[in-house]
């Protein structure tokens, strides 16, 4: 493929995937790859955002499941005294030798199961909501309130689908649980608890979310403009784009996610010794719980093993998602009968 310049007769911006335009230079000479990547169709359709999302979740998360483990337990709020750790990696070499090679992924087929659907509509809201706000909100580039209004709709669809696998998941991860699979995870759950507690933690889920996600989208996006500018296929700055927008957003919400990880858990020890009888609900129990028992160095429990996961997580998902995005609408594109 060569490589093409803007002259006289050329566009004056490349055109993007999402549907806004940009300023190509008036005259700059870009590399093919870029320029095939603006190329594509304004309007991707709804089933290529679908399918990439739903691979960069499944991704995301299968690869950085054994820190996911390891923060969750990090955040626990009255540890088993064989399960104190100072580092996420202490941690991880300290669950593989007394407890089994495989410990760390207990869990991850439910959040295999859910990540998918969650991500493809998490994606799919975020891409159509963003293209439909920055056109009411700023005709021309890019709108940060739009990219953050369009993360916290988008946020809404897949927390309700990740809430009860967050819900299995968690109660696997906990030290000397008494869960030993997913299915007998839910089954105890459901008798004893009821289908409410698959979303008793959703209204803390969605307050962390909310904002994690408005910080992480705003984020991406005023830093892919800054390194990124014709918003063309560059893996690298999806990648950096992505780590530090979710280094960002995970270490502002922790609070949040520890009183998120108390309500899922329901750990008992933690409830016992905050004379709690019975089951914990509500962000507003939740967080005095967590003041009670440790004070305000308690709300950031765990924050070095979430940055940790969220860094490469966050990165590992945008680059997955915009290369299949990428490959899927070329492809289409390339299968197309001419006229």
């Amino acid at each position: 493929m060569e490589l093409r310049c803007g002259g006289v007769g050329s566009q004056a911006g490349g055109r993007r995937m999402d549907g806004d335009s940009r300023d190509g230079g008036g005259g700059g000479c870009k590399d093919a790859g870029s320029e095939d990547y603006e190329n594509l169709p304004t309007s991707v359709s709804l089933s290529i955002h679908m399918t990439a999302g739903a691979m960069a979740g499944i991704l995301e998360h299968s690869v950085m499941y054994p820190v996911d483990s390891v923060k969750t337990r990090m955040q626990s709020l009255n540890p088993d005294p064989k399960a104190h750790y100072t580092s996420v990696y202490g941690a991880l070499k300290k669950i593989i030798r007394t407890e089994g090679f495989w410990r760390p992924l207990r869990g991850l087929n439910v959040m295999m199961i859910g990540a998918g659907p969650a991500h493809a509509l998490y994606f799919a809201c975020y891409e159509n909501m963003k293209r439909t706000l920055n056109a009411v909100f700023h005709h021309q580039g890019n709108s940060h309130l739009a990219n953050g209004i369009a993360g916290s709709m988008a946020t809404l669809l897949h927390d309700a689908v990740m809430n009860p696998a967050e819900v299995v998941k968690q109660r696997l991860q906990m030290y000397d649980s008494p869960h030993r699979s997913a299915l007998s995870c839910i089954r105890t759950v459901w008798g004893t608890e009821g289908l409410g507690a698959f979303y008793r933690s959703y209204t803390t889920q969605l307050t962390m979310n909310v904002p994690f996600q408005s910080i992480h989208f705003i984020t991406y996006e005023f830093l892919q403009e800054q390194i990124n500018p014709y918003r063309g296929y560059n893996p690298q700055s999806h990648i950096i784009s992505g780590g530090l927008a979710g280094a960002l957003a995970a270490a502002a919400t922790t609070p949040l996610d520890v009183c998120k990880t108390l309500l899922n858990t329901q750990e008992k020890m933690a409830l016992n010794l905050a004379n709690i009888s019975g089951r914990l609900a509500g962000m507003a129990n939740a967080f005095r719980t967590v003041y009670q028992l440790n004070g305000l160095p308690g709300y950031f429990k765990g924050v070095q093993a979430r940055v940790i996961y969220q860094v490469p997580s966050t990165a590992i998902s945008w680059s997955v998602y915009e290369f299949f995005k990428y490959f899927l609408t070329k492809h289409k594109l390339e299968n197309r009968t001419p006229y």
